[in-house]
């Protein structure tokens, strides 16, 4: 399975609509500029690098926090209303917008490496649109060693679904449509989903699927991203898909405290939803609470675009596969392994207690 991105990619984001989605998105916006506010300490006097600027509106608000220079570097034609922007917040001599890729930008001559690189570089389940690369090319020749990173870190989670969208044809104003709701999910089935997945319909809290210190990554670690688990349902219901969804964290200010940037079915919907790998059919319907599911799930780079990835699901038989231990299902191997654990840790603390 793999996302479609129609048209060229810088191309894409010169369509005003684009920005406006991303601008009316409330919980991107406001862990934006609450991250850059509760660090103005970190940004007071200091150089910042925003990679792929858009609009300019995070240039603004470093510039707002105190930060002495603002490189905003824009690959497509919207680097000419960055810099109205800049221009109609007064930031004119704080702010430079540069109308290039950031492959292709350089310093000024005296300039030194940056301390803050900012960027919104992600995209559906975190890595689609690949822009994560020209971050950590920015990074390694822009930042200096001790830089910060706005955000710091991202995770990719995802937990087993019903996805009934897709899969309730039942019943359509008194008609019989399951044929159509079949066919549909099997095509469905071939590329990934943007839904919106409520919390009932997940049928587990979530795991991490990856972490990454956007510090510490690099391009190769993005190439192939692996998962194979044995996920124990905390609810019951019906087993239709797989949800993903990341969250990136930001530096903690002062105090310790962390702004988080969630696309969770848990948190307020942002414009980037959460992607659904919807199953062809019922593959186990009906799951019960502490039922174990077992699947393997890879992102890997599509060879023809590198800013796109295939995703690749395959079912596996939780039987087949070693479970964490000590595990919560409802398998016998499980409950007597459980139980096992449970008398030796009565036995130590008799002993301890004696």
């Amino acid at each position: 399975m793999s996302g479609v991105m129609p048209g060229g990619y810088f191309q894409s984001y010169e369509d005003l609509e684009v920005h406006e989605i991303m601008l009316h998105d409330r919980p991107r916006q406001i862990a934006y500029r609450d991250a850059i506010k509760t660090n103005e300490a970190h940004f007071k006097g200091k150089t910042v690098l925003d990679v792929g600027c858009g609009t300019g509106i995070l240039s603004v608000l470093c510039a707002k926090a105190g930060a002495k220079r603002v490189y905003a570097v824009e690959a497509s034609n919207i680097a000419e209303i960055a810099r109205q922007t800049v221009k109609e917040n007064n930031y004119e001599n704080v702010i430079e917008v540069f109308h290039q890729r950031i492959e292709d930008f350089a310093l000024p001559p005296d300039a030194e490496r940056v301390d803050i690189l900012i960027s919104e570089w992600m995209g559906f389940y975190l890595l689609h649109e690949g822009m994560l690369d020209s971050v950590i090319f920015a990074r390694d020749k822009f930042l200096k060693p001790d830089g910060m990173m706005f955000p710091q870190n991202a995770t990719i989670n995802l937990a087993p679904c019903s996805v009934p969208s897709r899969f309730d044809w039942d019943d359509v104003d008194g008609v019989k449509m399951s044929k159509f709701g079949e066919e549909i999910r099997k095509q469905k089935s071939q590329k990934p989903e943007i839904l919106s997945v409520g919390e009932s319909d997940l049928l587990h809290e979530g795991t991490v699927m990856s972490w990454f210190d956007l510090k510490e990554v690099s391009q190769d670690d993005l190439s192939e991203i692996n998962f194979k688990e044995v996920i124990v349902t905390s609810s019951a219901g019906r087993y239709q898909g797989v949800c993903i969804w990341f969250e990136c964290e930001f530096p903690a200010d002062d105090s310790g405290v962390s702004v988080v940037l969630s696309t969770s079915p848990f948190a307020p919907q942002t414009h980037w939803k959460q992607t659904v790998v919807v199953l062809p059919d019922n593959a186990q319907d009906d799951l019960e609470e502490r039922d174990p599911i077992a699947f393997s799930l890879t992102l890997k780079r599509n060879p023809l675009n590198q800013r796109q990835y295939n995703i690749e699901m395959t079912l596996v038989d939780s039987e087949e596969m070693e479970h964490q231990f000590p595990c919560d299902c409802i398998m016998t191997k499980c409950i007597l392994a459980k139980a096992h654990l449970a008398t030796i840790q009565n036995v130590d603390s008799e002993m301890r207690e004696a």
